[in-house]
């Protein structure tokens, strides 16, 4: 076999190099964890008679303790859901999974800002752009999906948002 120059310096340079030692690579692959969402049953929730629907400072199915501690806002806000900016198809899902989540998380008060909407005179027609969220929300917040979950709703003092903002008075969770 005949050997070039390149062919020669080749074995030259190779002949004191030692090859390195071949370890088993130990690659560590992320588990496939499966992440496992609480379903809310409203079986289990709430069982009673059908629940009528939502209505602002309507509490006549708490008690009069607690409705009145509500009314007055004594119950810290625990979570708040800003809607400035979302279409209403982002926040339907916002709100939904927000409900939830506080009820889950057993959260007591919370709230959700819808702003007060466009400011529009009373002489203009349907077809007028105003608080599309602020209309939606409280028919959200009545779909039997989440209803089993608010005992009441109501508006703040104006102070702190008035019609603006929702408080809502979520169901305890009982074991």
């Amino acid at each position: 076999m005949d050997l070039t120059a390149d062919d020669e310096s080749w074995e030259e340079l190779t002949q004191s190099v030692t090859p390195l030692r071949k370890t088993p690579r130990n690659i560590e692959r992320p588990s496939t964890r499966l992440k496992v969402t609480p379903k809310i049953s409203n079986n289990l929730v709430y069982n009673g008679n059908k629940l009528k629907d939502l209505a602002f400072g309507d509490t006549a199915n708490i008690d009069a303790n607690t409705a009145r501690n509500f009314r007055r806002g004594k119950y810290q806000i625990e979570a708040e859901l800003d809607l400035h900016g979302y279409t209403e198809d982002s926040a339907y899902d916002k709100v939904i999974n927000f409900i939830k989540n506080a009820y889950l998380r057993k959260l007591r008060c919370v709230c959700i800002i819808t702003g007060k909407g466009l400011h529009i005179e009373s002489d203009c027609d349907f077809f007028c752009p105003r608080g599309v969220l602020k209309d939606r929300v409280p028919q959200w917040l009545n779909l039997p999906e989440i209803r089993s979950l608010i005992l009441a709703i109501d508006h703040p003092e104006p102070k702190d948002g008035g019609s603006g903002v929702i408080r809502i008075l979520l169901r305890r969770q009982r074991n």
